[in-house]
């Protein structure tokens, strides 16, 4: 019973990082159809952005958390108007090939500058650990948890109450319309990304301070398992990645437990398969038959 509640907090603490990660996937599915496969790097940038204002400029952890979301929105954005923005009335397939382009590009950017070495992540936070029913439960798992769970819903009351919110929900529905009634496309396709970018930000702190250590191609694994948490909620849907990015931590952590460690991430991709053929829209996400 205590192993089964220690991989549980595990699973909720690495959850917690998809879960992130699954948000800026599905928004920005959700409003322009593409699948940014280089988002797992933008993770990765918020990460060195902590390790580097830890160590030179001296920040805590929660200026170095705020000031990483900030960066990397603002690195979405960018990304946006110069890779994808161009090619918004091209066919799918060109944008995907770009996002692929653009997350090899910051991964060896990254590595050409910084080098691919591993670096230890500086501690911002003295660790202390707590006994819950018989499990270790550390403060940075609970920092995680509920640092994720905040910003969960915060993007949740942006989307529901405020006007930029109803923009997004508005042009996921019908871009066309949207823009017929005033909305601004560009501006409110660049707050998605930024939102997006700024979860993964943060989950690139989280992360870094978890498992203490950064490298430039950190992001393609968690990146690529954050898109299968998607999925598995039901790509598009906000609290289907939240689900879905728990779904695929406890499952990964379980599979660790069981003495599978080099399968816990072919356990993921095969989850990926199994739900397309079973039900391709998600857990939370309803089939739509579709005009001819």
């Amino acid at each position: 019973m205590h192993t089964v509640l220690q991989q549980l907090v595990n699973g909720l603490s690495l959850g917690s990082i998809y879960a992130l990660l699954a948000l800026g996937y599905t928004m920005v599915y959700g409003i322009i159809k593409l699948i940014n496969f280089a988002h797992g790097d933008i993770y990765m940038l918020g990460a060195f952005w902590g390790y580097y204002v830890i160590n030179q400029w001296h920040f805590s952890f929660w200026p170095a958390l705020l000031s990483a979301m900030v960066f990397c929105a603002l690195a979405g954005v960018i990304i946006e108007y110069l890779a994808y923005r161009p090619l918004r009335n091209s066919p799918r397939i060109a944008a995907l090939i770009t996002a692929i382009g653009v997350s090899f590009l910051l991964e060896n950017g990254m590595s050409y500058l910084f080098s691919s070495n591993v670096r230890n992540f500086p501690q911002a936070m003295h660790v202390k650990s707590y006994n819950f029913f018989g499990a270790k439960v550390s403060n940075i798992q609970i920092l995680i948890l509920v640092v994720s769970i905040v910003l969960m819903i915060l993007l949740q009351l942006i989307i529901r109450r405020t006007k930029m919110g109803k923009a997004m929900r508005a042009v996921s529905v019908d871009p066309d319309a949207a823009q017929l009634i005033g909305i601004n496309i560009d501006r409110t396709i660049s707050f998605t990304f930024a939102l997006g970018s700024a979860l993964a930000g943060a989950a690139g702190v989280m992360i870094g301070l978890y498992y203490n250590s950064i490298d430039p191609l950190m992001g393609m694994t968690p990146g690529i398992k954050a898109f299968v948490a998607a999925v598995l909620g039901g790509i598009g849907l906000i609290p289907g990645a939240a689900l879905g990015g728990f779904v695929i931590g406890i499952l990964e952590t379980a599979t660790q437990a069981l003495g599978f460690s080099a399968f816990k991430d072919a356990v993921v991709y095969v989850v990926l398969i199994i739900i397309l053929l079973v039900r391709p829209a998600g857990i939370l996400g309803k089939n739509i038959k579709e005009k001819v």
